[in-house]
């Protein structure tokens, strides 16, 4: 078996773990198989891959769109980052519940965000890339984001003795209100 597909805390996350193969040379893994994924639950189809690159204390996050929500498959190429996942999805019972996971390169773990929920991540080392599959294509006027530390979610993002580094957009986000519709019950846009 090539994967350990097992869900997540919160219904619809997945959390993977796919095989490596290495010896002194390296080493080769799958980064991901359509059957493999399918067989364990987990049905996506990807039209857009991303990857960024940033430095110790970036935080990216705590995104969404809007009209054209993303499902994304989220790794970690080089480094170690935190990633966040928090459930938009008005009615689920898990409603601005978080799930955090360390994915790291040398892990080679990823993590599963469906539709429905704002993400982000925090790099924890040096430098970090972090490569990612869509459900959408990215739509920049669709934009929409929460505050990566609105008290009403609670994310417990690792103390690293300083201050997150934020863009001035995720600067402006804006905290959860609790009476918004942003996604149903199964993360499509209300």
């Amino acid at each position: 078996m090539a994967f350990v597909i097992q869900p997540g805390p919160i219904p619809g996350l997945f959390l993977i773990q796919p095989k490596v193969f290495g010896d002194t040379r390296g080493y080769f893994l799958e980064t991901w198989s359509q059957k493999a994924y399918e067989d364990a639950g987990l049905f996506a189809t990807f039209v857009q891959d991303n990857q960024s690159k940033s430095t110790k204390g970036v935080l990216r996050g705590l995104h969404f769109q809007k009209e054209h929500p993303q499902g994304k498959l989220v790794r970690v190429i080089q480094g170690e980052v935190f990633d966040v996942a928090v459930d938009l999805r008005h009615g689920s019972p898990t409603f601005s519940k978080w799930h955090g996971v360390i994915l790291s390169g040398e892990l080679q773990n990823q993590f599963y965000v469906p539709p429905g929920f704002a993400h982000g991540f925090l790099v924890l080392s040096d430098e970090a890339v972090f490569a990612y599959k869509c459900t959408d294509f990215y739509h920049p006027e669709d934009e929409g984001g929460i505050r990566w530390d609105d008290p009403l979610v609670g994310i417990e993002w690792p103390q690293m003795g300083i201050h997150p580094s934020l863009s001035q957009k995720d600067k402006m986000l804006p905290g959860l209100n609790p009476h918004d519709f942003y996604f149903d019950c199964e993360g499509n846009p209300v």
